[in-house]
């Protein structure tokens, strides 16, 4: 195991930077750098560091952790450095010099803690969306995550088919027994109930990655029916322009908001019509494909004529916005799983309102998860894992060997999610998408 160096913190001028160092030559560089003996394990001291000249680096907090005690599970120094860029180059540069430690590479420091078994790659994967959270239910959700919640729920669940397969064997290591038809009465009870959690979990998941993603709301409307300037009131600034010329939106202009402790993504787009117009026809069309894949639509028409017309292309539990209501009062359409409101921006009546409503749909499509899968690649170790026990289900009655095959197999992709049973490219692809420090 190589040592590594890198900030710990943000990179910026500020009053204090965490440069981290973890591997076998830690305590040695510490000692090359201040002139001193490395400190007791977790005490905090004052040390001054040193360039290969012998000129004073700065005068700087170290705390020193030994193995397996750390965050890598290898001897670990932090060290606490005032927070000038020149201080932070200056110091990087002289530890490199040394020949004890290496640049990190991104995620190498939570890769080290994974190998070390400090901890499981779902608690890994936690690390990043812990940093990378901007809303409080993302915070939740990757708090559960590095409490190891999913980690739990997944080595229970390959535990249930170990045990399944252990039971099946037995009658294939004892010859002289009768052999069940295919998988025993009492494994094939445990298969079938975990197929059913395991394809409910999966369900539960586009909860979970549309709040670790973001609730994606796409407005639709004709010409001059007033996006942007909804898009505006609820950015709570001008975000997109705002024009009384048909057209003025050609591309996708989207927002990020935080409703009600969400990420949600809310997009411009352009005016749905005829136009002959190749530009914006082209911009009609990403529109269109874009509100097929939104998780809610709003449709904005000022008067019965274009509500009709937008209101052919929401869906169940989708919004119908009647806009500029400070003009006229609007003839509401009554569309069985369409909800209805009037707003004005002019003077920014049923804002709040509407906020509300978003907000209701968004709770109503984020069930709760207690240990839910938030990356493609758990749905995917999951999915396998369903194929297999269902092959395992269906394999002959006089084959209970192709049975067995098909629980390893199982057990095998849920070894994946946390990183039992895994190959280098997969951890090398998971790990390359953290940021260097982490």
């Amino acid at each position: 195991m190589r040592t590594i160096i890198a900030p710990a913190s943000a990179a910026v001028k500020s009053g204090v930077i965490v440069v981290r160092a973890s591997g076998p030559n830690s305590f040695e560089l510490l000692e090359k750098l201040s002139g001193k003996s490395t400190p007791s394990p977790r005490h905090a001291v004052l040390r001054n560091l040193f360039d290969a000249k012998g000129d004073l680096i700065d005068n700087a907090l170290v705390i020193a952790f030994n193995a397996p005690n750390s965050f890598t599970g290898e001897n670990v120094v932090e060290f606490h450095l005032h927070g000038g860029m020149a201080i932070l180059k200056n110091f990087l540069e002289t530890a490199l010099e040394t020949g004890l430690c290496y640049p990190a590479n991104p995620g190498e420091f939570s890769r080290q803690a994974f190998e070390n078994s400090r901890m499981d790659l779902t608690e890994a994967e936690a690390i990043a969306d812990l940093i990378d959270a901007e809303t409080n239910a993302q915070l939740k959700q990757a708090q559960k995550q590095m409490r190891g919640e999913l980690g739990a729920l997944a080595r229970e669940w390959r535990e249930e088919i170990i045990s399944a397969l252990s039971e099946s064997e037995a009658y294939i290591d004892f010859p002289d027994e009768d052999l069940p038809d295919g998988l025993s009465a009492r494994a094939s009870s445990t298969v079938k109930n975990l197929i059913k959690s395991l394809k409910q979990h999966i369900e539960d998941s586009k909860s979970a990655q549309r709040i670790r993603d973001g609730f994606s709301i796409i407005i639709l409307g004709e010409p001059n029916a007033g996006k942007s300037s909804l898009l505006n009131a609820l950015a709570r600034r001008q975000a997109a322009i705002v024009s009384s010329i048909a057209g003025t939106t050609r591309d996708v202009v989207e927002i990020s908001l935080n409703i009600g402790g969400n990420l949600v993504f809310v997009a411009d787009t352009a005016g749905l019509r005829e136009t002959s117009d190749e530009i914006e026809e082209q911009g009609v069309k990403i529109a269109l494909e874009r509100a097929e894949h939104s998780d809610l639509r709003i449709g904005l028409a000022p008067d019965a004529a274009s509500a009709k017309e937008i209101a052919s292309h929401l869906a169940a539990g989708d919004i119908l916005v009647w806009s500029k209501s400070d003009l006229q009062s609007p003839d509401y359409l009554k569309i069985d799983g369409i909800d209805e409101i009037a707003i004005s921006t002019k003077n920014n009546s049923g804002i709040k309102e509407l906020e509300d409503l978003i907000l209701m749909k968004i709770n109503t499509g984020l069930a709760p998860v207690s240990a839910p899968l938030t990356r493609a690649r758990h749905v995917f170790a999951v999915s396998e894992a369903i194929k297999a026990l269902e092959a395992a289900l269906d394999a002959p009655s006089e084959a209970l060997e192709l049975a067995c095959e098909d629980l390893r197999i199982a057990a095998r992709a849920l070894g994946e999610i946390t990183g039992e049973v895994g190959v280098d490219d997969i951890l090398d692809k998971i790990f390359s998408s953290f940021c260097i420090g982490k």
